[in-house]
């Protein structure tokens, strides 16, 4: 995600906003008033989502997300209930609705996502088994319920306080939760510096970020989770963990 981030931040490209979806039951967008959504609203734009939505369609999900979802099918995930935070189309919640989960909630910063998400439900018959919701979770969680399963895929890099957002996802995790992140090294760290300066200097308000994986591993084991699975990539890991 920097890599492809990296590139859609150079075009420049101002955020339109997108149409609001209809005929869909099952799509429910609620703006919460503690959502501060960092430039994401403008960096992620629909013509971003309608690219993603595009390549799910060719290619189904990436390695690291099928990674993700096999974790959690092994784990088992029959009539789970699933939150993702920063889920963006919901590719991966398509995928464990159709594996037997039943029912998901997306939490997004960015209103851009929500066309391509309804019409990919809708293709699917998917409607009425997700809720989507503009809401930053780590500033304020009302009305967002527990649920089995909590999935982040590419959103600890792009949020400053890594703390306040596991925390509050572990607090809403009663089983399982994965995660993916990028590798805190060398390489890694003059990336996202190189980004963020380009960012900069393009006046974005968006940042990415490197955390370290012991220190966020530690936040959620700290509060009552263990890790029980761990894949090692070139640019994106995964952790998995239990209660």
């Amino acid at each position: 995600m920097l890599a492809t981030a990296l590139r859609h931040a150079a075009r420049g490209r101002a955020f339109r906003p997108p149409r609001t979806p209809t005929g869909d039951p099952g799509y429910a967008p609620r703006v919460t008033s503690c959502c501060n959504p960092r430039g994401c609203d403008r960096f992620f734009s629909p013509r971003f989502a309608r690219r993603i939505a595009k390549r799910y369609r060719k290619r189904g999900l990436d390695k690291t997300a099928r990674r993700m979802v096999e974790f959690l099918q092994e784990r088992g995930i029959e009539g789970a209930t699933v939150l993702e935070i920063g889920g963006g189309i919901g590719e991966i919640q398509i995928e464990l609705l159709k594996r037997g989960a039943a029912r998901t909630v997306n939490l997004e910063l960015s209103p851009a996502y929500e066309e391509e998400a309804a019409t990919l439900h809708r293709e699917l018959g998917l409607e009425g088994r997700t809720e989507r919701h503009i809401s930053d979770i780590a500033a304020g969680a009302d009305g967002i319920e527990p649920a089995d399963i909590v999935v982040l895929h590419r959103v600890v890099c792009c949020y400053p306080d890594y703390e306040r957002l596991l925390e509050a996802a572990a607090a809403h995790a009663r089983r399982l939760i994965v995660f993916s992140y990028p590798p805190r090294n060398t390489i890694s760290r003059l990336a996202v510096a190189a980004q963020n300066l380009i960012f900069r200097l393009l006046r974005k308000e968006f940042r990415t970020f490197a955390h370290p994986p012991a220190a966020m591993l530690s936040v959620l084991e700290h509060r009552g989770l263990r890790p029980t699975f761990a894949h090692h990539a070139l640019v994106w890991q995964v952790a998995g963990l239990e209660r």
